[in-house]
């Protein structure tokens, strides 16, 4: 079945899980959420990138001196997880790092969300149980220390926090969300971006109240019961959150 994205607006629907996805229709969703990364703010000139898992050896992936809002989809990368794989560093490397640790993997995004940057500026952490919707959709989200953008470290920091998180910041420099397609990696930049705007507001006034351990251990049900529960979960909320 092919998707159509529109070239405009926001009316995108969620696409079905289960639909084959065709090289074409990739192609039109990675260009579309481009366009809303760049109409949200989340990225300026031609910073970020984006990809998606096309097959079993190959990923699409946005092409890094062009604006991520403006692509058509015949400007995209056709990159061969061999050839990716096989670099010390750069975007294709990155990208294609997370969809080996992790097979579930179908959609990844780096962009630089203004509110979520601010925080790493900050050293405040998104380590925390504060706001319900987060800690069932994103769980305690790492920061990485910063290092140069697509470097060897920071491929390298990549490849080691996504095997067990679907989101992490890196500091000075932006964030990185996964999932099961694009979409819902978007749709996991959009809640990580709108809790770091939250914290961020909710810092300047006092100190952050904390969700009771027996409050959280119900969200961390909802948690497992979607399908979110990711390996060192519990060893996590346990440290962060009381819920042992």
């Amino acid at each position: 079945m092919s998707l159509l994205i529109p070239h405009s607006g926001r009316d995108l629907v969620e696409p079905e899980r289960s639909a084959a996805r065709d090289e074409a229709s990739l192609r039109s969703l990675l260009c579309h959420i481009g366009r809303q990364l760049h109409e949200t703010g989340w990225l300026s000139g031609t910073a970020g990138s984006l990809s998606a898992r096309l097959d079993a050896t190959h990923l699409l992936l946005t092409p890094t001196q062009l604006a991520k809002g403006f692509l058509q989809p015949d400007q995209l990368l056709k990159v061969a997880f061999e050839d990716a794989l096989a670099a010390s560093e750069g975007e294709p490397l990155l990208h294609a790092l997370c969809y080996q640790q992790r097979a579930d993997l179908h959609g990844v995004l780096l962009a630089a969300p203004p509110h979520a940057v601010a925080l790493t500026l900050a050293n405040l952490s998104m380590r925390t149980c504060v706001l319900p919707e987060a800690v069932i959709l994103l769980g305690l989200v790492p920061t990485a220390a910063y290092s140069a953008p697509y470097s060897a470290e920071q491929c390298e920091a990549v490849r080691t926090l996504v095997a067990e998180h679907d989101a992490l910041l890196i500091a000075h420099t932006g964030a990185l969300t996964v999932g099961a397609d694009l979409w819902e990696a978007f749709l996991r930049m959009e809640v990580l971006e709108h809790t770091a705007s939250i914290l961020q507001r909710a810092a300047q006034l006092g100190p952050l109240p904390t969700l009771p351990p027996h409050e959280v251990a119900r969200l961390l049900r909802i948690r497992q019961q979607r399908g979110y529960w990711r390996h060192g979960d519990a060893e996590r909320f346990c440290q962060m959150c009381g819920v042992c």
